[in-house]
């Protein structure tokens, strides 16, 4: 009994199952018939669909990176010719695909001429160039003082990075004639041939010329630490900023260069521009280039050195009578001037008049007063490295020289008589020094003391 009523029950489920999913098939269409019509005629605004689009176009433009390549045809001697930058400026940075940097130097119709900075031996035919749409700039600013950096503006001194945001173009085309000022203000280099008979001033472009070791490093170091005197104070507007390129030198040279300035405290308004023996050449053809964009951040003539006269021992070796200083007394001190105003002719006379008194013994008063003066001047003007003196200091022994306060003294001991007198001068004295330098002339007052000091100290050192 048990049995057949649990079969009756299993067989009405079934049926009950079916019957309830057709009953609920119906509903379930209907409801999805309802519904269709509703979403059919929906229609997005089109302020969405703009939105949409803009989006879909931002994520599209930001994946894609679209740069100007070239294949490299030829590599040698520092130069790279490419195929296919089309596009590329002149001077334009661009790089290689092992890394190395390069400026489009040459457009020509079918290539393009790159000169590398760095190893070319890195550099294969066929490598990859890339644009980088940047043309060669170095960082300029007073962050720079004091620093060491290669011909691209990159820290060599191991101090870490330049923090300056400031960048100028390296080749840039210097300042013609019109914008210029006029130069009238001196700028003293503390060497005594060179501020008395070739006076430069600020805003003068000065050209040194002479052979292999006959000292050019040595006037552009003794300048740079002349610069001191200026530079220690607040006042911006007297301060004086150098800047050295060293350009094919040996890293020895330079890391001494630098020691000297460090020593002498002349590193912190200095920059030193490095493109050593070691450097590509390219890099030693941009590095003046470089230097020239740093100093002139900061709002012109020709010194000679004879290596005759290096070698018979007349330094600074400065021939006074092929140098140049195109603005002359304008650069100079009234004070210089007065003491000053005829030494570079006297001394043109006396070296004409040396050259033909070595053939003859029989020589006139006049001739022979020349060659006695002549002598002890071209001995006072001797001065030693890393010795800059200041203008009143100068003053002051070139005034004992052009007066004939130096005729009695023997030529031998002319440079002890130098390194005596102005001791005595700035100890005793002192009032006379400052008189010159804040008043920048010598008044009849002033070189009336001036002979009297001068004649009492030859006395007592002859």
């Amino acid at each position: 009994m048990l049995k057949n009523v649990s079969r009756l029950a299993s067989a009405t489920r079934v049926p009950v199952a079916r019957a309830m999913a057709r009953a609920a098939a119906p509903a379930v269409v209907r409801a999805l018939s309802t519904s269709a019509p509703a979403l059919a005629g929906a229609k997005p605004a089109a302020s969405e669909v703009t939105s949409i689009l803009e989006d879909r176009i931002l994520g599209a433009a930001n994946k894609v990176d679209l740069q100007e390549t070239g294949r490299v045809l030829s590599v040698g001697d520092g130069i790279a010719r490419v195929y296919g930058l089309k596009n590329v400026q002149a001077e334009e940075m661009v790089e290689f695909s092992s890394g190395v940097q390069g400026m489009a130097l040459n457009l020509e119709a079918d290539n393009v001429g790159i000169v590398i900075f760095g190893n070319d031996r890195l550099i294969k035919e066929g490598d990859t160039v890339k644009r980088t749409g940047n043309i060669v700039d170095v960082p300029v600013g007073e962050a720079l003082l004091g620093r060491v950096v290669d011909a691209l503006g990159n820290p060599i001194d191991g101090k870490g990075p330049i923090k300056t945001t400031l960048r100028s173009r390296a080749m840039v085309k210097a300042p013609g004639i019109i914008p210029r000022q006029s130069v009238h203000e001196p700028m003293q280099t503390g060497i005594k041939s060179i501020d008395s008979m070739l006076p430069i001033g600020r805003g003068q472009r000065e050209l040194i010329i002479g052979d292999r070791q006959t000292g050019k490093t040595s006037v552009n170091l003794d300048s740079i630490l002349n610069k001191t005197r200026w530079t220690d104070g607040n006042d911006e507007t007297v301060k004086l900023y150098c800047v050295y390129v060293a350009i094919g030198q040996k890293r020895s040279t330079v890391a001494q260069f630098v020691q000297t300035l460090e020593e002498n405290d002349a590193l912190k308004y200095s920059i030193v521009v490095a493109a050593t023996a070691s450097e590509a050449a390219p890099l030693q053809y941009l590095a003046p280039y470089s230097g020239c964009a740093m100093g002139e951040f900061f709002p012109d003539g020709q010194v000679f050195l004879e290596a005759e006269l290096f070698f018979k021992g007349i330094r600074p070796a400065i021939n006074v009578g092929i140098s140049v200083s195109r603005v002359g007394s304008a650069a100079q001190t009234k004070a210089m001037k007065q003491v000053a105003g005829s030494l570079k002719l006297f001394l043109a006379q006396y070296r004409e008049v040396a050259a033909f008194a070595q053939f003859g013994s029989d020589l006139d008063a006049s001739t022979q007063f020349l060659l006695n003066r002549g002598a002890r001047l071209t001995e006072m003007l001797k001065q030693p490295q890393y010795t800059p003196l200041s203008v009143e200091d100068q003053v002051t022994i070139i005034f004992a020289g052009v007066n004939g306060f130096l005729d009695k003294v023997p030529t031998a001991r002319i440079v002890e008589f130098e390194q005596k007198f102005i001791p005595f001068v700035r100890s005793n004295h002192g009032d006379i020094l400052e008189t010159i330098r804040t008043q920048g002339k010598i008044d009849e007052a002033t070189e009336k003391k001036l002979r009297e000091i001068t004649g009492d100290f030859v006395k007592a050192f002859v």
